[in-house]
């Protein structure tokens, strides 16, 4: 079809044929989670919007019709132009699916946290994709904030803006608010969405209280967002969250927000898929995991709908890889793990660190005071996230960059520093550490995604030390 005819192929009456994929969006499914409310002790009924059999397989495909359509509408988008956005991947690809549709060209900015499929699955749609490091500050020029600026400026490009554009929550309350209506007979009373850019929550919102306002509204959020308090630093579940308030933030439609940390997220969503048959992303378990704290304490009668807002076929190398989950601390391979060894240590420090800004000298102090050769470098105060890792400092090379210019103790140490240490999770195998530990005087152990600990060969040799003891004793 040409762009800008509405004509409809005559040919198509009395048929199930659909005019093109646009048509598609929307009207999707909602079904009980009953295995899993089986398993929490759940006696309400928890059921799930099921966004994914969207044409793109997520939530994102309408408000990127609708803001799409709306520019047309305003004059701000031109037959052949450029569509710039910045994306954790879902938005990009409703936008690539309607572009293509309309006959634009697309560029998406993505932080370097999302999972490799999203990029993928953006340059299938023939997108143009920019990756940026995700342990910057919205306002540094790396940020994909910033990125996204200079590229529509650049190419004289129309970028939607879901963070700031009103079409994102008016396609909610368009669309996913009647539908949830509908599907439940006007009996649901608790919706439960994660929150990103807060079109979602807020337009399905906005729709439901003006059906009832007595129908409870809850925002699952990252632990690390500052929706629910925090500072907005990196965590790992992608694409909801934020470090800043975007337009559609309206609390006064939500009746709570509840955190949850990126564990209980993945591991929720490995449970989802497991137990039910629905393959859903982290952002999914953490709506989830929210859903099931809020129908544990709803009454028999209830009805809670939570959100489902993708497909876990995004996360396969992330979530759903044992070795990634693995190496971060979110799961334990055997009882014969690095666990054993910290706790073997007995009082030492949990983590030891320096942050950027901390001198040689102050690094040499804290290494003295503790007996210890290696240090992370840190960004920012615990609890860390391993993005906020910036590099380590080890005694030996301290000492010969003191020897070679003693002025090198009172610089900072970020311009001293090493690489990073070499990552371990909690939970893997004890003989993992010792090859690894072959290579590199020292690891970086993760748990829940967060830095914990140290581990050094002193302590692997304390611990068979230990071991040896016990069974001669």
């Amino acid at each position: 079809m040409a762009w800008g005819d509405d004509a409809t192929d005559s040919r198509l009456h009395g048929t199930q044929i659909a005019e093109s994929v646009i048509d598609l969006i929307g009207n999707t499914p909602l079904v009980r989670l009953k295995r899993i409310s089986e398993i929490h002790g759940i006696r309400s009924v928890l059921a799930m919007k099921m966004e994914t059999t969207n044409p793109g397989g997520s939530a994102k495909d309408r408000p990127a019709l609708e803001m799409i359509l709306a520019a047309e509408r305003d004059g701000l988008l031109q037959p052949g132009g450029t569509i710039v956005e910045p994306t954790s991947g879902n938005t990009g690809v409703g936008l690539a699916i309607v572009a293509a549709q309309r006959g634009y060209k697309c560029v998406f900015v993505m932080t370097d946290k999302v999972a490799p499929e999203k990029v993928q699955f953006l340059r299938a749609y023939g997108a143009e994709v920019v990756v940026c490091p995700v342990a910057v500050p919205p306002d540094d020029p790396q940020s994909y904030y910033k990125v996204a600026e200079r590229l529509t400026h650049e190419l004289q490009a129309f970028r939607p803006n879901q963070y700031a554009n009103p079409n994102n929550p008016a396609a909610h309350y368009a669309s996913t608010g009647p539908e949830i209506w509908r599907q439940t007979g006007g009996r649901i009373t608790h919706f439960v969405a994660g929150a990103g850019t807060c079109g979602t929550i807020t337009g399905t919102a906005r729709y439901l209280k003006e059906q009832n306002p007595n129908v409870q509204v809850i925002a699952a959020d990252p632990d690390a967002s500052v929706f629910s308090g925090g500072s907005g630093r990196p965590y790992l579940v992608e694409g909801v969250g934020e470090d800043f308030f975007p337009a559609a933030w309206t609390p006064d439609l939500y009746d709570g927000v509840i955190p949850i940390t990126d564990e209980r997220s993945f591991l929720t969503a490995r449970q989802v898929s497991k137990e039910e048959g629905i393959l859903i992303g982290g952002s999914g378990g953490m709506a989830v995991a929210a859903a099931i704290d809020v129908a544990k304490q709803a009454g028999p009668d209830d009805i809670i709908v939570v959100l489902n807002p993708d497909s876990g076929r995004g996360y396969l190398s992330k979530v759903f890889n044992d070795d990634w989950m693995a190496n971060f601390g979110f799961l334990r391979e055997c009882d014969e793990c690095v666990a054993a060894v910290l706790d073997a240590r007995g009082s030492t420090p949990a983590l030891l660190y320096v942050n950027p800004s901390h001198t040689v000298r102050e690094a040499i102090e804290v290494m003295r005071a503790n007996g210890i050769s290696q240090l992370p470098v840190c960004k920012n105060t615990p609890p860390f996230a391993a993005a906020e890792v910036a590099g380590s400092v080890d005694e030996l090379e301290l000492m010969e960059a003191v020897y070679r210019d003693p002025s090198v103790m009172g610089m900072p140490v970020e311009h001293v520093m090493g690489a990073k240490l070499p990552t371990i999770g909690v939970g893997q195998k004890m003989s993992l550490a010792v090859d690894m530990l072959d290579s590199s005087p020292a690891l970086l152990v993760l748990s829940g995604g967060r830095p914990l600990s140290v581990l050094t060969r002193t302590d692997l040799l304390s611990y068979f030390e230990v071991i040896a003891g016990a069974e001669h004793g």
